[in-house]
């Protein structure tokens, strides 16, 4: 079966009112980046979220660089002009995620240690974090993120980083409108950010926002966003800023998400169990979350392939093969034989400590220093978590205009594979 439409991954879905705010936009000539729909769009995330203050900003990224920022200076006072904030320090970092969370270490010259993963959440491991806190004593600074919209054990990371004196960034891009003991997530850490970008449960075509109960760090964020510039009439700077601030267009877009997130939720959770379900009795499992304390936004459906299921296959920095085995498979088929229907799914987050631009920095899994044991899994060793979960999972199609007849034919081609 080819579908004539695509079905997407996860692709934005529009509902009319945005077009309207964008219009209002356009119509009274607030095409920058002030505006009504901005002040609106950050009352509507800080009263979603449940946070005193929203940034709105031009990307999620930009919101993390300027956590980043926020929270060198915080800690170790503000650099030089050209040093960075973080410039020769440590931080640890989700290993499992997009590089949007790690990069901005490095914008502001900090060097990230990757944290493994847990199997329960395909989040960071609270015991891996505990351990690197044995070997690099120093750190003072932790970046946790949602993967997939799933809340990581926060409860327990946040213990640890009390115990070593350390501040959290939450990276919530994925997870907006998910909650953890009954709490949003964006909230929890020192410094927060979220993202809108295309294919995020609520989207403007990009854009993000920094979330924090703070008013002299909202008030920071918002002058570094628009370059810095000084209270005077003309154009005063004292400190680098950055162009970052969202335009009044694109925040219309978002205004008119806004009343819909519930309902993208609830789609995209249907999605999740209808998957579930669907693949009972297969040698799989989907991506975890923690039933009893959090409740995700189900932004993306993954799955996991049982080891003893898995046939050979094996990546190289750009290509991958497999060999095709009887009753067994391996992502790259399923991504292929989804493909053939004209629907989209893709690897799971290949871990940033394999990577080529970071592979020279520390991996610490939960027995250690793990950079000796990076490709472990291979071996049939699961020390490595989340290059394990690299080698045997998908994201699979979740976009919340899928029809259930088109995910039931997804279904079935991928119960094929293990034909």
């Amino acid at each position: 079966m080819r579908f004539e439409k695509k079905v997407w991954l996860s692709s934005p879905t529009m509902h009319g009112d945005e077009i309207k705010f964008v219009q209002e936009a356009y119509e009274t000539n607030w095409m920058s980046t002030v505006g009504a729909n901005i002040n609106e769009t950050e009352r509507l995330v800080a009263e979603k979220v449940g946070c005193k203050y929203a940034v709105a900003l031009s990307a999620g990224t930009a919101a993390l660089h300027l956590c980043a920022k926020l929270a060198g200076e915080a800690l170790y006072g503000m650099p030089k002009v050209g040093e960075g904030s973080l410039k020769g320090r440590k931080v640890f970092c989700s290993d499992m995620t997009f590089d949007a969370t790690v990069n901005p270490i490095a914008y502001e010259n900090g060097e990230a240690v990757f944290i493994d993963t847990e199997r329960d959440t395909w989040n960071m491991d609270p015991v891996a974090l505990e351990k690197a806190f044995e070997i690099y004593p120093e750190v003072r600074l932790v970046v946790l993120v949602h993967l997939y919209g799933t809340p990581a054990k926060v409860d327990e990371i946040r213990e640890i980083c009390r115990r070593h004196n350390a501040l959290m960034i939450e990276d919530a891009a994925e997870s907006f409108g998910a909650s953890y003991k009954g709490k949003q997530t964006g909230t929890f850490g020192n410094f927060n950010a979220i993202s809108f970008n295309g294919n995020k449960i609520i989207t403007g075509s990009s854009g993000g926002m920094f979330l924090t109960d703070s008013k002299e760090d909202a008030d920071k964020v918002r002058k570094w966003s628009t370059q810095s510039r000084e209270a005077a009439s003309w154009y005063q700077h004292e400190e680098v800023g950055f162009n970052y601030r969202m335009s009044n267009v694109i925040a219309g877009v978002v205004r008119g998400q806004m009343p819909y997130l519930e309902e993208h939720i609830a789609q995209k959770k249907a999605i999740y169990m209808r998957y579930k379900e669907g693949f009972k009795g297969l040698p799989v499992a989907m991506n975890p979350y923690d039933e009893k304390n959090s409740e995700p936004n189900f932004w993306l459906s993954c799955m996991i392939i049982d080891k003893d299921a898995m046939c050979k296959q094996v990546r190289g920095e750009t290509d991958v093969a497999y060999v095709s085995e009887p009753g067994k498979t391996c992502p790259t088929e399923i991504l292929e034989k989804i493909a053939e229907m004209n629907a989209e799914g893709r690897p799971v987050w290949k871990p940033m400590h394999m990577q080529p631009i970071y592979r020279s920095h520390a991996f610490i899994t939960a027995q250690g220093n793990g950079r000796a044991r990076t490709n472990a899994y291979i071996e049939g060793s699961v020390e490595d978590v989340g290059a394990d979960i690299f080698a045997r999972g998908l994201c699979l199609p979740s976009d919340n205009k899928m029809t259930p007849e088109q995910q039931d034919a997804i279904i079935r081609t991928i119960r094929e594979c293990f034909s």
